[in-house]
């Protein structure tokens, strides 16, 4: 037996001795099915079965023709398909029918803090996969947001496990309603960018399960996702690809994963440890098809007896019990799918119109009230730059944008002037140095206007794939910019379009009006326009602290990020996000879960059922929300728990449960929140289980991470 290689995967291998077996206990197939997959492999040849177990082609697996087996179709697109790209190279294939629908990006997506976007979200993009001939989604990404520089942070959603498991969650559910399968990524720990083809990442198990697994678990037991993606880096020693624990004992056997295993592109190292470790569908870029790991040197290995055949067929078996799930071999039952329709434009518009967050409002400088100013200054580079394009995997070919300043051209229409400034322009090479005439000009036709906008952030030369941001300052010189336009007409508000923290230290005091609205898609602009005009009330939370300096973020306090020597420890543990903040009583800029709105919401008669609950129960606390304010709104109402009688040291407070409520101005309503004692454990690390002591819990309900309204303790028996 070879070194590494686990007893589960002996156990494994010696189940699959026989045909009979190629299928796990948990594959939800009906026996016609079963019979068919089973039929299907004894007619196969070696190099047939291989041929299903590697790409063909940039995003095709090969077909089997003469056994009515169809090429599998892969694309990338957590936020949108992708346009099609040549089948031999990285080119696009300059169709003119694949512009599709392009949402809100991932960090967008958490802040809406609304699951039932998820949902719809996953049905959209479910049709136009379908529409597209397309069978298996790259999406979503669920990695944890652990440092503000990751330059994937726009694709992931949060820093908080419990939020990104619920939107990953409902994601899944809509995409594979439409008979597509989702493929979550990035499996296991691909917290940054730099060196992500080499890093090797240690972490304890409980920061593993208690931080960086949950979406994935939640995504596997709870939304039945159809396949995962590994990661590129390194876990403890080995390749994510090549991992017996992470692929088969973990997600396997100890969480009933039936699925199948996908490679990142270019992620494979091997042909014996992947396949023993579970790896099912090799897919990659850089070299011929036939020497991928799972092409002709795994037929190689079965003939010299390194690998069982056995091993391949359960390969196989699941790479056909994927078609069957999403109906591929009865086309008629399938669901047929659509393209940029009028509902999915105006799904994408509800997604953008949520996630913007309202993060001051000083003195109710917003909304702009149009019957008041006659003309608005609108100035940046970002209030014109169209973002689809752009971040690398994710990028899409979207129908149309609409940039911030043309959805205020929609939404002025004669009531004011729009008058625009370009105050900074995104360089060749990103620079810092500010350029002083656009900086002037900008100032002087603020200081023209009855108010200004500073469209002001980042782009996807910092927000991307394959690199990390070097540090959290605004480029291009948007700071000395900022502080001009302020000077010359205090009425002035800052929209910061981003999809990673930025530094706003600098300027923050400084400006009366501030919103974070992201990479919003292709309805971005009208939704923009309407939060600032007030015809949509802000509902949005960030879904991610954001820290005053890069320093007082939990892994670069530490020292650990990007690691030393290609190796990174991740000291932090569970203390990441607002858990660092709030435990160790460091002040963020914007805590987790923070956003203003135009109303005001009144949190009142919250009580617990009873007083004990035995570790069985179900926890059942209610509260009244009402909006006491002149706007119909909505309001997050988040609900924390916290232990401060633990064995093992625990986060100050940690987010358990979380409803977003839209109430008329005036209105009131009872709000309950369930959920079993047993979710209020915490994982010990020393006995390897999941353990809650009896005692006192202190259940905080509030607005933000720091800003608890109401405080329910309860007695644990």
């Amino acid at each position: 037996m070879k070194a590494g290689f686990c007893l589960f995967c002996l156990a494994a291998l010696l189940m699959l001795t026989n045909i009979n077996s190629v299928l796990y206990a948990a594959d939800k197939l009906s026996a016609q099915e079963e019979k068919k997959i089973r039929s299907l492999i004894s007619k196969m040849s070696l190099e047939e079965k291989a041929g299903l177990l590697h790409g063909n082609s940039k995003f095709y697996v090969e077909a089997v023709p003469r056994l009515g087996i169809p090429e599998l179709a892969l694309s990338d697109g957590p936020h949108g398909v992708r346009a099609e790209i040549n089948r031999d190279n990285w080119n696009y294939a300059g169709w003119t029918n694949d512009s599709s629908t392009y949402f809100p990006t991932g960090t967008a997506l958490a802040a809406s803090w609304n699951p039932d976007l998820a949902r719809l979200r996953g049905e959209v993009l479910g049709e136009e996969a379908r529409f597209r001939g397309k069978d298996i989604l790259l999406g979503p990404g669920v990695n944890i947001i652990r440092s503000p520089l990751c330059g994937r942070n726009f694709e992931y959603m949060s820093e908080d496990p419990y939020l990104t498991a619920q939107m990953t969650t409902a994601y899944i559910r809509g995409l594979q309603s439409r008979d597509v399968a989702a493929c979550v990524k990035h499996y296991l720990a691909n917290n940054q960018e730099t060196d992500r083809g080499s890093v090797d990442v240690y972490m304890s198990d409980r920061a593993l399960h208690e931080i960086y697994l949950p979406a994935f678990k939640a995504a596997v037991q709870e939304a039945g996702t159809y396949s995962i993606m590994t990661a590129y880096n390194k876990f403890r020693g080995l390749w994510c690809a090549e991992h017996p624990y992470l692929l088969d004992s973990l997600m396997r056997q100890e969480l009933g994963f039936d699925g199948i295993f996908v490679s990142d592109w270019n992620g494979t190292h091997s042909t014996l440890a992947s396949a023993k470790a579970g790896l099912d569908l090799e897919m990659g870029t850089d070299k011929p098809y036939s020497e991928y790991y799972f092409a002709q040197p795994l037929i190689d290995a079965v003939r010299k007896g390194e690998l069982p055949e056995s091993l391949v067929d359960r390969k196989v078996a699941g790479i056909l019990s994927l078609m069957m799930k999403l109906k591929i071999f009865d086309p008629a039952k399938r669901f047929e799918g659509s393209f940029n329709t009028p509902e999915h434009q105006q799904a994408t518009y509800r997604s953008a119109a949520e996630s913007i967050v309202l993060l001051k409002n000083d003195k109710g400088v917003l909304p702009l009230d149009a019957t008041k100013i006659k003309s608005l200054a609108v100035i940046g580079d970002n209030a014109t730059r169209k973002q689809s394009f752009g971040g690398q995997s994710s990028e899409i070919k979207a129908l149309y944008e609409v940039t911030p300043l043309e959805g205020l051209k929609n939404r002025a229409k004669g009531r004011f002037e729009i008058r625009f400034a370009q105050g900074y322009e995104k360089s060749q090479r990103p620079s810092n140095r500010p350029d002083w005439a656009l900086i002037d000009e900008a100032a002087a036709l603020a200081a023209q206007c009855d108010a200004a906008v500073v469209m002001a952030g980042l782009n996807h030369d910092y927000d991307t794939e394959s690199r990390d941001k070097p540090d959290m300052a605004l480029p291009y010189g948007q700071l000395e910019l900022i502080r001009a336009v302020v000077k010359a007409n205090p009425n002035t508000v800052v929209v910061i379009i981003a999809g990673s923290a930025v530094d706003m230290a600098g300027f923050n005091y400084r400006v009366p009006g501030l919103l974070w609205a992201w990479y919003n898609g292709m309805e971005g602009g009208n939704a923009l326009a309407d939060v600032l005009l007030g015809e949509v009330n802000p509902s949005g939370k960030m879904p991610f602290s954001l820290p005053f300096c890069l320093d007082q973020s939990n892994a670069h306090a530490l020292g650990e990020f990007p690691g030393r020597n290609r190796k990174v420890d991740y000291f932090d543990d569970i203390f990441v996000g607002y858990r660092w903040f709030d435990t160790y009583g460091i002040a963020p800029l914007y805590p987790f879960g923070h956003g203003l709105s135009y109303t005001q919401f009144e949190y009142s008669e919250s009580r617990a059922d009873k007083e004990e609950w035995g570790m069985n129960e179900k926890l059942r606390l209610s509260l009244v929300l009402s909006n006491t304010g002149r706007f119909d709104g909505a309001e997050v109402v988040q609900l924390y728990v916290s232990d401060p009688e633990s064995e093992l040291p625990r986060p100050q407070k940690e987010l358990k449960a979380f409803q977003k409520v839209f109430l008329k101005a005036g209105e009131s309503r009872e709000l309950v929140f369930e959920l079993p004692i047993s979710d209020l454990a915490y994982y010990n690390d020393i006995k390897r289980e999941w353990q809650l002591e009896p005692g006192t819990i202190k259940c905080l309900l509030g607005s933000s991470s720091r800003d608890i309204r109401r405080e329910i303790s309860i007695k644990v028996k």
